[in-house]
Formats: C-alpha cells, structure tokens, sequence
C-alpha cells in the first residue's frame, strides 16, 4: 500500500510539473516571445522551411554565377569568345564577298564596293554595319543609305542620291550641287549639264533660296539661264535670252521686283528685245541697260526707262 501511494504521488507531481511547464511555455527560457523581428517575418511566410532552404540555396548559386560573369567581362572573355566565333564564320564562308548597290543612278559605284570591301574586319558576323554607313554617308551624293546583310557573303547596300539643281562656278572651278548647296562632283566645262549655273563665294549655299524665290514666277523659271550671288547679300538673275535682271536686297523685296518683271514680260515681252540688263534694285526705278553701241534712251514698256552706255559686267562676283 505504501508503496502504491508513493507511485501515485510521483506520477500527480511529474504530471503537475508537466502541465505547469505547458502553460508556462516550458518553464524558464519562454522562447516563443523571444523571437526577433526576422524570424518573425520569416515564420510569417506562406512557405515551408525546405522551401526556404531551397530558395535561399538558389540565391547562394546566383550570386556566385554573376561574379564569375563579371570577373569574365573584366577578364576579356566575351571579347575573345566574339572574336573567335568571327573568325570560325569567315572560314566557313559567311565573309564578305559580294556587294549589291541598289538605287544609284548618276554617282559612281566605286567608292561604294571599296568602303564595303575595304573593312578590316569582313566577318559577316561582326561587320560594324553602322561604321559602313557613316563612311558611305560622307560622300558626296548619297543623302541615306541603308546597310544589310545576305548570308552568306552579300552585304546590300540600298542608296538615297541627291538630285542635282545647279552647277556652282567658284574660284574658276565647276560644282555639280543639290538644292542645300552639297557639292556633289566637279563638272568640266565641256560637259555642262543643262542646269543653271550659280556663280559666286556661297552662292552654293543661297540655292534653297534661288528656287524659292523663282516660285513667284513661273513662267521666268524655265527660262533662268543663271545666277550670280552679289556681295552675299542679293541675285542677279541671267536669262537664256541674254538679258540680266538685278534684284534688290530682302527676300520680300526681290520677290515683289520678280513678280513685278514677269508680270510686265508677260504684257510687253521685255525678254529677247536685246536690252542687255534690267535694274530693279531701286523700287521706284525701273532702268534699262541698252547695249554700248546704242547711245539714246528707250522708254520702258509702260514706264520711264534710262539708258547706260557703259552696263556693268555681267557674271561678276562682289
């Protein structure tokens, strides 16, 4: 009997300590409430533990990848590995062997294939398409071009040419220019093409304005032979008939005096009479210049006109 009371008190106080220690969550360390923010965070997650594990493994498995990537940018290796594989798809036969212009009309075709041809490296590869094109825009007459590759050896190359409006005579040399005033090639003089001629220091840049200005008239377009810039600052205009028209200053001004000579040749036919110059520089004159061997003045169509024994020289530059 004794002996059975003294099991059942040692199990009610191990039960005893037992429950006490479930309620007060162990007892001493209580570690429930002494778990930081992190852990908390993490507990909080809707994953598992392994899931976590697994996780935390790949991150481990990045980073390290992407400093072997870095140490090999800074080794040199994607360089050479580029390099290499160039090479191999020369020798198999995907270089540079072929050239195909593709809009060229007037220029010549030959600095085209020797800038296409001419590149250090031909690999079809690792050709620098963007190098080739700002070599070929540097010439003369190509206003675009757009550069592409054919495998395995064609490099097509498709050209935008300027058209040409003019002729510039400088400096006793000939120009073939666009409309900016782009000096496209020289021009022999036994070759002219049947273009106007600008004469003139920067006449080749005022050409944009010489057409504008000839839009007011028409019908004295067709007929425009050339025209010299004077003193950087107005036109002369040559006809095809013989006779120089001088303008005043202003882009308003000439093209008023313009409107005003076609409107007069229209009615009058002042062009192809034999008078060797019309001076319209001053708004309230209207002059003639008659040739040197005629000494008496002629009146203008429906205005006083003088006449000047001694006309200025025409085509002159100043």
């Amino acid at each position: 009997m004794a002996e059975a009371r003294i099991r059942r008190g040692g199990t009610a106080r191990l039960t005893r300590t037992a429950s006490m220690g479930g309620r007060n969550g162990g007892g001493r360390g209580k570690p429930g409430k002494r778990r930081s923010w992190a852990g908390r965070m993490v507990h909080a997650l809707p994953v598992s533990e392994d899931t976590l594990q697994r996780m935390a493994s790949w991150a481990i498995v990045g980073i390290v990848v992407a400093a072997i990537a870095g140490i090999a940018v800074l080794s040199g290796v994607p360089a050479m590995a580029g390099q290499k594989a160039a090479e191999i798809a020369a020798n198999a036969g995907f270089e540079v062997q072929k050239v195909e212009v593709r809009g060229v009309e007037r220029m010549d075709e030959l600095p085209v294939y020797n800038i296409a041809l001419g590149q250090v490296d031909r690999s079809m590869l690792s050709l620098d398409l963007p190098k080739v094109r700002a070599e070929m825009m540097r010439l003369g007459w190509v206003k675009d071009a757009r550069i592409s590759r054919r495998l395995p050896d064609t490099l097509v190359v498709d050209i935008v040419e300027r058209d040409p409006v003019a002729v510039w005579q400088h400096d006793g040399q000939l120009h073939l220019i666009d409309v900016q005033g782009v000096v496209l090639q020289s021009v022999s003089p036994s070759a002219m093409p049947d273009l106007p001629l600008v004469v003139g220091p920067s006449a080749n840049r005022q050409t944009a304005g010489l057409n504008k200005l000839m839009e007011n008239a028409p019908a004295l377009k067709p007929m425009l032979a050339g025209a010299t810039w004077v003193g950087n600052r107005r036109w002369d205009l040559r006809f095809q008939s013989g006779e120089t028209l001088s303008l005043p200053e202003g882009d308003r001004a000439s093209a008023t005096a313009l409107v005003n000579f076609a409107r007069m040749d229209g009615v009058n036919r002042l062009l192809g009479r034999g008078i060797v110059k019309f001076d319209m520089r001053d708004p309230d004159r209207f002059v003639l210049r008659l040739p040197q061997d005629q000494a008496r003045e002629k009146p203008a169509a429906q205005g006083a006109a003088k006449a000047d024994a001694d006309p200025e020289p025409i085509g002159e530059e100043g």
